[in-house]
């Protein structure tokens, strides 16, 4: 097409050229929906397999409960289940185990029962058996066994109750007695074989200690506190209706004013009978061993002036006559065989046979559970009122 405006030649022809289309802006774009991350569907027939395991072994449990509590009542009422019988009513199932062989077996028998911590008659835990009944069972055992020709009283414990430590004594000393031939026992003092635990060694045949094993404490001791000074500090008047005036003795209520003086004298009473019945034990065992074994060490003639409380040394035990020789656990095993006439024998323990029951009665505890505290050491539990040999150091 030619233009309507007249040319020039000294100009360049006008070209009409199109405007520059701009492209139009680019459309909103919708962000991708990034769906979650996928599980894996589960497996019906694994959750299936799991719950039917779980359910056969709660069975199981359950059967096995079942079957026990039969068996438990079957036999208590047959009376197969008081195999093992203890002065307190019920026995403890005791298994033999072999400690120590290196003489080769010849069927002899040399029992081991230790002592070893506080003598309590009640046992430490729900469902253990008391060290009273333990020692009793073992004693009744090796008495019934012919391949056992004696003892050894293993002893580290710094002492306990009385009445518990006066029983073991007395099984010991009716062992002794009643077995036919005689079945020597014998004492290896550990450690600490302190006031109780020098009253259940006093009756044996022979006493074998340490150079540094702390015995002696040949004493009473009964323990308590009074707290009338802190009720008077917050305020707090105890308000006591007696029947006599005596009800409330060893009361921690009492102020020291109220303590009547006769009241003091028939505490030390009591501390003084249960004192000499201590030393009667330690005499008459001591002298008993020395009239059999005359070998033995003998009683010094002073021995009651060091009967007071205080501790000894195995070696001063020793010079005193409290104890016999001067050895380690070795030493007690050659005393041992020479008393029981015998050349080789194999050590053995009575120990309590794993119970199934323990467990399922665990589950049945519905009391509330005690909260411990550690401190490196265990502290007996000590009941207000009673009285203990004990060393005073093993005291709370």
């Amino acid at each position: 097409m030619e233009s309507d405006q007249p040319q020039n030649p000294e100009q360049p022809p006008i070209v009409n050229t199109p405007p520059p289309v701009t492209p139009p802006p680019p459309a909103y774009k919708v962000p991708p929906i990034i769906p979650p991350f996928a599980t894996a569907p589960r497996k019906s027939g694994t959750s299936s397999a799991v719950r039917v395991i779980a359910c056969v072994l709660v069975g199981i449990v359950l059967v096995f409960s079942l079957l026990l509590n039969l068996t438990h009542a079957l036999t208590k009422r047959s009376g197969v289940g008081k195999a093992l019988a203890s002065s307190g009513g019920y026995g403890a199932r005791l298994e033999e185990v072999t400690v120590r062989d290196t003489d080769g077996a010849t069927g002899d028998k040399i029992l081991v029962i230790p002592i070893t911590g506080v003598i309590m008659s009640e046992p430490a835990q729900r469902g253990d058996y008391g060290m009273v009944t333990l020692v009793k069972e073992q004693l009744r055992r090796a008495k019934k066994d012919t391949n056992v020709k004696a003892v050894i009283l293993k002893v580290d414990s710094p002492g306990g109750e009385v009445l518990a430590s006066d029983d073991i004594a007395n099984a010991i000393k009716q062992f002794q007695t009643n077995c036919s031939p005689r079945k020597p026992v014998v004492v290896s003092m550990g450690s600490l074989a302190a006031s109780g635990g020098y009253y259940v060694s006093a009756p044996c045949d022979w006493i074998v200690a340490n150079e540094l094993t702390i015995t002696g404490s040949i004493g009473v001791i009964m323990h308590g506190y009074n707290y009338r000074g802190l009720l008077d500090k917050i305020g707090v008047r105890p308000d006591v209706y007696k029947s006599g005036k005596f009800k409330d003795m060893l009361s921690g209520t009492k102020s020291d004013s109220e303590i009547d003086p006769e009241e003091r004298r028939m505490v030390l009473n009591l501390i003084t009978e249960t004192y000499e019945k201590f030393k009667e034990v330690v005499a008459d065992g001591r002298h008993a061993s020395n009239n059999a074994h005359k070998d033995g060490k003998p009683l010094s003639a002073d021995w009651t002036n060091f009967a007071d409380g205080r501790i000894l040394s195995g070696r001063e035990a020793l010079k005193l006559g409290f104890v016999d020789e001067l050895g380690d656990f070795d030493a007690a095993i050659q005393r041992t065989k020479n008393l029981a006439g015998i050349n080789k024998a194999e050590l053995v323990e009575y120990q309590p046979i794993f119970d199934f029951a323990n467990i399922f009665r665990m589950f049945g505890e519905t009391h509330a559970s005690a909260i411990k505290l550690d401190l490196g050491m265990d502290i007996p539990k000590l009941k207000p009122g009673c009285t203990y040999f004990i060393m005073p150091t093993s005291l709370p």
